[in-house]
């Protein structure tokens, strides 16, 4: 008898996953062909924009992005008559670099070059040949942008909250941080990776000497391996240490470094906000077994 295959995840599973993955508003998605300066062919995938960055996905079912793009400080949107019938093609032209975008039909290339132009020019374009329902979608993706860049730039304020003393029982995690950010020691984050596995493999949390950060990361191979790396901030970027130091913007990029380099094979450890999360002004609280416990420095392991 065949084995079955494995259940395929439900749409809205997919889309609690890619939000979580991403923290980021969906605004538009659709089959995308994308070819980046190293590519010297056009790569088929599944794109959403969330927020004011694209992220690619090798299908429609994966949960996990195998590259993205950030557009926000788009220069240009060039339009090009397309040799292939009914096909829509332009290039999104970045300060670092150029990248071309092909659409399967011509109202999807419209839609696209809309809701782009929207997010990144904070208005929306006078010359789309859109549906009025499809405009009305513009005029509400463009008041949530704008929203939640006012939230952003609000947030280094909420810097003061660190300073409150967390509720008993409770481990505190503060924004604006990556969401697999707990505040737990070397073993209670071992402890939340084996007990856990289904909720993810990699936890960050604070580094021995409460300036910098570690990564804790649970392998699936033949035996579970648990390994640290160390993260270093230095001025305004974090550097992860390995045998040949990675050095990053901020720890977003972190841990997108570690799900990109294992292909997915490393997601960030969220709890389900069904279950067993509360939220409180503004803090994620996850029930904790134990107090804090100070641990012994670091091993930096190499992936």
């Amino acid at each position: 008898m065949m084995a079955k295959k494995p259940p395929k995840p439900a749409p809205r599973r997919i889309f609690q996953e890619r939000l979580k993955m991403t923290a980021l508003p969906l605004y538009f998605e659709g089959c995308l062909l994308i070819k980046r300066a190293e590519h010297q062919e056009y790569k088929h995938y599944w794109t959403e924009l969330r927020g004011t960055t694209l992220f690619f996905y090798n299908d429609k079912k994966s949960t996990t992005y195998v590259d993205k793009l950030d557009i926000i400080d788009l220069t240009s949107l060039t339009d090009h008559n397309s040799t292939e019938k009914n096909c829509a093609e332009f290039t999104l032209i970045l300060p670092k670099e150029e990248v071309q975008l092909k659409t399967e039909n011509t109202e999807s290339g419209e839609e696209w070059r809309g809701f782009i132009l929207t997010v990144t020019e904070l208005s929306v374009p006078q010359h789309v040949q859109l549906l009025p329902g499809q405009v009305i979608r513009l005029h509400e993706v463009l008041e949530k942008e704008k929203k939640r860049r006012t939230e952003t730039e609000q947030l280094p304020n909420m810097s003061v909250e660190k300073e409150k003393e967390p509720v008993e029982g409770c481990v505190e995690v503060l924004n604006p941080m990556p969401v697999c950010f707990y505040k737990v020691s070397r073993k209670e984050a071992t402890e939340m990776l084996e007990k856990n596995p289904s909720l993810g493999n990699m936890i960050l949390r604070p580094g021995s000497d409460s300036r910098n950060y570690s990564i804790t990361i649970r392998q699936e191979t033949d035996i579970p391996r648990i390994k640290h790396y160390k993260v270093m901030s230095i001025g305004k970027n974090y550097t992860i240490e390995l045998e040949k130091p990675v050095t990053l913007p901020n720890l977003f990029s972190v841990i997108d470094y570690f799900v990109k380099e294992t292909r997915g094979n490393l997601r960030p450890f969220i709890y389900p906000t069904e279950d067993n999360l509360d939220v409180w002004q503004g803090c994620i609280l996850v029930p904790r077994k134990q107090k804090h416990s100070k641990e012994a420095g670091h091993n930096g392991e190499c992936l």
